[in-house]
């Protein structure tokens, strides 16, 4: 795939791909005779891994480490699973943090809603 149809797929810019491949998140990306990028299911699946943990706010520099890890092989994977794990823990923190940010506007949102039918005279703003 070229880096436009990647892009496109992926919903991330070419500036952003070339820019992952600059830092080692994507490495050995194949290039055709002319020397465009070729990206094949390998790129395309590190790229679905990067974009993930991005979506979630893993830290680029997190990723670096870990891609960094990866292609140092399995002497690497206790140190790779113990940084996931991290990450985990993080992500579940914040989730939690949501869940509750969550409650309060759902609490909110059905106090306007009895307002609004006349169930409920006043609100006070907290």
């Amino acid at each position: 795939m070229t880096i436009a149809e990647v892009s496109k797929k992926y919903d991330i810019t070419p500036d952003t791909l070339r820019y992952y491949e600059r830092i080692g998140l994507i490495s050995n990306v194949p290039r055709t005779k002319n020397g465009i990028r070729d990206y094949d299911e390998k790129s395309c699946r590190r790229i679905e891994f990067i974009k993930c943990m991005r979506s979630a706010g893993v830290e680029i520099e997190t990723l670096i480490k870990y891609i960094s890890l990866v292609e140092t092989g399995k002497s690497t994977i206790d140190d790779r699973m113990k940084l996931l794990e991290e990450q985990r823990e993080k992500l579940l923190i914040k989730q939690k943090s949501i869940n509750e940010t969550l409650d309060r506007l759902n609490y909110k949102i059905s106090v306007y809603e009895e307002i609004k039918l006349g169930k409920r005279k006043d609100f006070s703003e907290e």
